[in-house]
Formats: C-alpha cells, sequence, structure tokens
C-alpha cells in the first residue's frame, strides 16, 4: 500500500473518530460576559457569593485561561447551566474541567456536580439531588481528596478509596471516566491516579457472599500454635522478693524511737529478682490452623448491570462552600469520548499550563526580592538608630562634657500647664530656647525626642539629663506646671552612666 494509500486510510479513520465523538456541554468563558445567559445563579439563598470571569493573578493566557472565580470569602456557591438532555446508556461517560486554587485555599470545594434535565436551577441547593459528584475538596491538613459520588437508588455513594488531589495554586485538569463495562478512571492533569469496578469500589450493591450463619467452629478445634511445656517445672529458688531492705542503709544517730517510731531500712530493688515464672513454650501437636469461616452466596445480592447508566443528564452545576474565595473554574467538558477529552485538556490546559507557571515563578520572584529588600531596609534603618542610641548615650554634641566617669548632658524641658505633655529643646543654649523643641507625652519621654513642633507658648522650664530623662521616665513635677519662666530656676545637675533614678527632690514620677 502507498503512501497517498495510508494517508487516505487515516484521513478516513480520523473523520469517523469525530464524527462518532459526542460532545454535550463545552464551555470555556471566551465570549465575555455572555457567559451570564447560559448560567443561572441559584435563588435558594439570598446571599449566595458572586461569581467573577477572570484569568486571574497569574495565567498562561490572559483570554483562554478566563473562568468562573468565586470572589467573596465565607459564603456558598451555587450555579448551573443547562445542556441537551442524554443518556449515557451503552458509552463512555466523560465528565472534565480545569480548577485553580490560587488563594492558597484553606477550606472549600473544587467539585461539579451533574444533575438531571429538570433540575430547578433557580432553587438548586446542597441538598438538590444530583447524578455524579467529582472533583478535589480541602479542609486545613487533613482532607485533601478528589471526590468521586454517585447516586444510586436515592442514595448517594462514596468512593471508598482515597484519591489525593492537587494542593497547590496552579491550574489542574480533573477527568472522570465512567464506561460501560462498569469499570471507571480518574485522571489528574491527563494522567491517571485511580481505577476500578463499580461494584468493588463503592457499596451499591450487597456483598456476593456472606458468611455462613449456620456454620460454627468445632468445639474441639485447636488454633493454639504454641501451648505450654507440661514438663517444664519452675526452679525452686526462682521466687525472690521484687525489692529488699538495703544492707547498706544505716539508722540515723538523731533517730528517736519514741519520736519517730520503728526504725526500717529503705528498700531497694533485688538483684536475684527473676520476675513471674513462665513455662516454655513448645508446638502444639493438636494445632489444626486458623478456622475460617465458610461462607454462602448472599440471598439478598442482586446483580445490576446498570449501575452506570443515568438517563436524563442535562445540567452541569457548582454547587460548594468557600472559607477563602479566589478559585477558577474553567475548560467544562462532558462528551462521550476518552480520546476527545484527553485531545481537548492538551490543547487548552495542555498549552497554557508552561506559561502560568512561568508567570507564577516570575510573580514569586519579583515578592521575594521586594521582601529581601524592605528586610535590608528594616535592618540599616535598626543599625542607624542603634547608633543613634549610643551617640545619645556617650554625648549630645558640644553640649556634652564627658569624663571617664561622668556625663553631662542639658535639655530644656517645657511642661504644658496641665502637666500632661512636655516640650524638650534639644541642646537648647538659654531657657527660652525652644525653636528646635521636640513635644511629646510623658509615656514617649523615655523613647527619646519625639517628633519637632517648633512652637512657643508660656510654661516652666527645667534642666535634666538626658540620660536620667531616657532611663527612668522621670517627668517634670507637676508642682511647675504653669509658672512663669522667671519663676524657676535653671540647674544643671551631673549623673553617673550607672545612675536609673533620679536625684533631685524636685523630680517625681511621671503624671
Amino acid at each position: 500500500m502507498g503512501k497517498m494509500q495510508l494517508l487516505g486510510v487515516a484521513v478516513v479513520i480520523l473523520a469517523v473518530y469525530c464524527v462518532n465523538a459526542k460532545i454535550y456541554f463545552r464551555e470555556e468563558f471566551l465570549d465575555g460576559d455572555e457567559w451570564r445567559s447560559r448560567w443561572v445563579n441559584s435563588k435558594h439563598k439570598s446571599d449566595y457569593g458572586e461569581w467573577k470571569l477572570t484569568a486571574g493573578n497569574f495565567y498562561g493566557d490572559a483570554e483562554k485561561d478566563k473562568g468562573l472565580q468565586t470572589s467573596q470569602d465565607a459564603r456558598f456557591y451555587a450555579t448551573s447551566a443547562h445542556f441537551e438532555a442524554f443518556s449515557n446508556e451503552g458509552k463512555p461517560l466523560v465528565i472534565q474541567f480545569t480548577v485553580k486554587h490560587e488563594q492558597k485555599i484553606d477550606c472549600g470545594g473544587g467539585y461539579v456536580k451533574v444533575f438531571p434535565a429538570d433540575l430547578d436551577q433557580t432553587d438548586m441547593h446542597g441538598d438538590s439531588s444530583y447524578y455524579i459528584m467529582f472533583g478535589p475538596d480541602i479542609c486545613g491538613y487533613s482532607t485533601k481528596k478528589v471526590h468521586v459520588i454517585f447516586n444510586y437508588k436515592g442514595k448517594n455513594h462514596l468512593i471508598k478509596k482515597e484519591i489525593k488531589c492537587k494542593d497547590d495554586e496552579l491550574t489542574h485538569l480533573y477527568t472522570l471516566i465512567l464506561n460501560p463495562d462498569q469499570t471507571y478512571e480518574v485522571k489528574i492533569d491527563n494522567e491517571k491516579v485511580e481505577s476500578g469496578t463499580l461494584e468493588d469500589d463503592w457499596d451499591f450493591l450487597p456483598p456476593k457472599k456472606i458468611k455462613d450463619p449456620e456454620a460454627k467452629k468445632p468445639e474441639d478445634w485447636d488454633d493454639r500454635p504454641k501451648i505450654d511445656d507440661v514438663d517444664d517445672k519452675k526452679p525452686e529458688d526462682w521466687d525472690k522478693p521484687e525489692n529488699i531492705p538495703d544492707p547498706d542503709a544505716k539508722k540515723p544517730e538523731d533517730w528517736e524511737e519514741d519520736m519517730d517510731g520503728e526504725w526500717e531500712p529503705p528498700m531497694i530493688p533485688n538483684p536475684e529478682y527473676k520476675g513471674e515464672w513462665k513455662p516454655k513454650q513448645i508446638d502444639n501437636p493438636n494445632y489444626k490452623g486458623v478456622w475460617v469461616h465458610p461462607e454462602i452466596d448472599n440471598p439478598e445480592y442482586s446483580p445490576d448491570s446498570n449501575i452506570y447508566k443515568f438517563d436524563n443528564i442535562g445540567v452541569l452545576g457548582l454547587d460548594l462552600w468557600q472559607v477563602k474565595s479566589g478559585t477558577i473554574f474553567d475548560n467544562f467538558l462532558i462528551c462521550d469520548d476518552v480520546k476527545e477529552a484527553e485531545a481537548i485538556g492538551k490543547e487548552t490546559w495542555g498549552v497554557t499550563k508552561e506559561p502560568e507557571k512561568k508567570m507564577k515563578q516570575e510573580q514569586d520572584d519579583a515578592k521575594r526580592k521586594e521582601e529581601e529588600a524592605k528586610v535590608k531596609e528594616q535592618e540599616t534603618n535598626e543599625e542607624g538608630e542603634e547608633e543613634e542610641e549610643e551617640e545619645e548615650r556617650h554625648g549630645m554634641g558640644s553640649c556634652a562634657g564627658e569624663t571617664d566617669h561622668f556625663t553631662q548632658i542639658q535639655v530644656c524641658v517645657k511642661v504644658t500647664p496641665d502637666a500632661t505633655a512636655a516640650r524638650i529643646s534639644q541642646c537648647g543654649s538659654s531657657e527660652g530656647d525652644v525653636s528646635v523643641g521636640r513635644e511629646c507625652f510623658w509615656s514617649q519621654l523615655p523613647g527619646g525626642f519625639c517628633e519637632s513642633q517648633g512652637h512657643g507658648g508660656n510654661a516652666a522650664f527645667l534642666v535634666y539629663a538626658l540620660r536620667a530623662l531616657r532611663t527612668t521616665g522621670g517627668a517634670v513635677s507637676s508642682q511647675t506646671a504653669g509658672k512663669q519662666p522667671s519663676q524657676v530656676s535653671s540647674f544643671t545637675q551631673t549623673w553617673r552612666e550607672s545612675d536609673i533614678k533620679p536625684k533631685h527632690e524636685n523630680e517625681i514620677t511621671q503624671k
């Protein structure tokens, strides 16, 4: 067969494949706000969270990655889209969508529900009957799983296996495949993570076998693999007390039996104590093994080859709760062909996943550098403050006189009439020199100068040692508040560096 013939056959096969594949529902939100005409928000509750269309803070393609995002914290969300009803009888059912928890989700659902076509969408809520619930669910550290729940004869059945979901901030593709032979497969990012049969992995039906209620273990059935050796005897010198009086203990010289009672030496562990004696074990010659309860066919079991089948599929819904909002849902697909779903996954999520990851990494790198710069700036500022404090401890320029043991610093303190605040002049040369003063409340004085205010007014002045003022929280006596400068004498006091309290009687604790 020539190359042209082979190519022709390939084209025919592809054409048949495309014709046979049936897409029942596909939503990628590529037409902007038109999505609102296709999706119906439930009115069952008045405080449902609002949805918004966005690609999020990072993405692979600004338009292709737009999806429905939860936008309000600690809310229930309920919206759904209707499509032409169908039955999956005799063919596969594939449900696929993408989820991005870009908010570092702490607790919230990321799953979808497939409903019967006759669902009242305006009244959809958590108790509305559904066919299938599928997708990730995260809450704290203990719950990070993929739900696969099927409704069978009016009851919801949870999968017995634990399927771990993705818990990072990137977009992930979730796919559920349900086959007419009653097998299933779960894929994440187009990779199989779980598979099996409906009967084995869900409790849809009673067990095929049950223990025979009439069967009993024979009374003479010996299931002991080991028994005591009847010929083994306990040695005559085996029994020794666990504790004995300390032979080295001596009665204290000041012990008085009339007052203290009869003296007894303290007890210590007996080095010859051997513990409880047990005869050695030997093989049981009558051992018959573990008795197995025989099983019989369960009379209540009835096979059902239609567990997989749902006759009136017609609505896809998002019905969930989120503590921290920000999840984006996109690329919804319901079809009957596994290969078609895989191909669509590749042309949507598959195309944008790497650019999205790159953009996220660039944002993380920029944020990390910004945080490092802030830390460095803070460290520089702290070093500068430490240097200033060191300078203050060793004097304030020309107005500080230093010796080996003494430090003399002059500062001007202006007290407000109500004695609630003070104004400090930095190295003032006279009582009235407050043009470079700084105004602060008493609670701020021990921490250093506060911001300069630069205004005057009638009040009293005192000259303080800065060290005492800062280290003790000392304050001007309320007796000087409101007096004119001429009524209060200035004075200069010398302080030892080790002093922690003012020495002048006129200086009292802060008001």
